[in-house]
């Protein structure tokens, strides 16, 4: 029997991706093979975020046929982030990496990342240099997101993005313990430290299908690494109210001395109605930046699990 040097999990999150399954464990198990002459075993996780189509079925079906395959089946839809780290609470790997299921991530650079982690580093990006078949808007979206995250943020992602990256064990464990209730994968990563580097690709375009990366995805995505990693906001709204009490005490200064030099009287109801709307505006926008920091505290205080199993299958004792 050959001997086996180390054994790598590849997390694979997928949501209605039924017509790039049969190509994915294509190119899946041909890098498995590449690995295996390595004295390298892949396992290979499949994670179902509660699919609509026939992905469920079709995952059953492969992982019936290849014994390295294994899945779950997650209780709800609940973004890729989640669905990565339920794949990796199930990982027994020595190394685990995690990719999107649509192919624009090459699989086959998980040998180049493997040989960076050999090299004695505990985390390895796969960054972006360029993304194929996207929109300018989406291409513009991404690269101000982590300009804006860089600049504001107490941790520092890859200015081009990078959402495919390779993972010593100590680093899932420690990433499964500091979850929460509303991860960002990437900036939790980067907060936990370790020993970290980086190999560049170019991101391809999708094979069949559409993206389920829509604009409130995005959004939202954004919100959540924002709100995790930042204080900005907050601090804003301290200095904005600073900015609206001197402006207030200046008008009023300015009020006093027309009232007491000139003997003139400052009227206007519309002006006064517009100071009252875009204050009130301003004072609701605020109230709304606390009401997304403490909804997390109030999520992160009912220490409610992040996902459930509805089913699982291929992991043997």
């Amino acid at each position: 029997m050959e001997k086996i040097e180390f054994t790598i999990s590849i997390v694979i999150p997928l949501f209605n991706e039924e017509s790039n399954l049969d190509l994915l464990i294509e190119r899946i198990q041909k890098l498995s093979l590449e690995l295996k002459e390595r004295q390298i075993l892949a396992e290979i996780i499949l994670v179902d975020d509660h699919s609509s189509d026939l992905t469920p079925i079709k995952i059953e079906n492969i992982c019936k046929q290849f014994l390295n395959v294994k899945f779950i089946r997650l209780s709800k839809n609940s973004g890729s982030h989640v669905a990565i780290i339920a794949g990796l609470s199930y990982a027994s790997g020595n190394c685990a990496s995690f990719l999107a299921g649509d192919l624009q991530d090459p699989p086959e650079i998980i040998i180049e990342m493997i040989e960076k982690w050999k090299e004695g580093y505990s985390v390895v990006w796969a960054v972006r240099d360029n993304i194929e078949g996207v929109s300018f808007f989406s291409s513009v979206f991404s690269k101000l997101f982590y300009r804006f995250f860089n600049a504001n943020s107490s941790v520092k992602l890859p200015p081009t993005g990078a959402d495919f990256a390779l993972l010593d064990k100590c680093v899932v464990e420690s990433l499964i313990k500091s979850a929460g209730s509303n991860p960002s994968l990437g900036g939790l990563i980067a907060w936990l430290g370790f020993k970290q580097t980086q190999i560049r690709y170019i991101k391809q375009a999708r094979v069949n299908g559409k993206s389920k990366w829509t604009l409130s995805k995005k959004i939202n995505a954004f919100i959540d690494a924002f709100v995790g990693f930042s204080y900005m906001p907050m601090r804003l709204m301290t200095y904005f109210g600073f900015l609206m009490a001197a402006s207030g005490f200046l008008y009023s200064l300015l009020i006093i001395i027309l009232k007491l030099t000139i003997g003139r009287q400052i009227e206007g109801w519309a002006s006064m109605m517009l100071a009252i709307l875009i204050i009130g505006g301003v004072q609701m926008i605020m109230i709304g930046i606390l009401g997304e920091y403490l909804w997390r505290n109030l999520e992160e205080s009912r220490k409610r699990p992040l996902f459930f199993v509805d089913k699982s299958g291929g992991f043997r004792d």
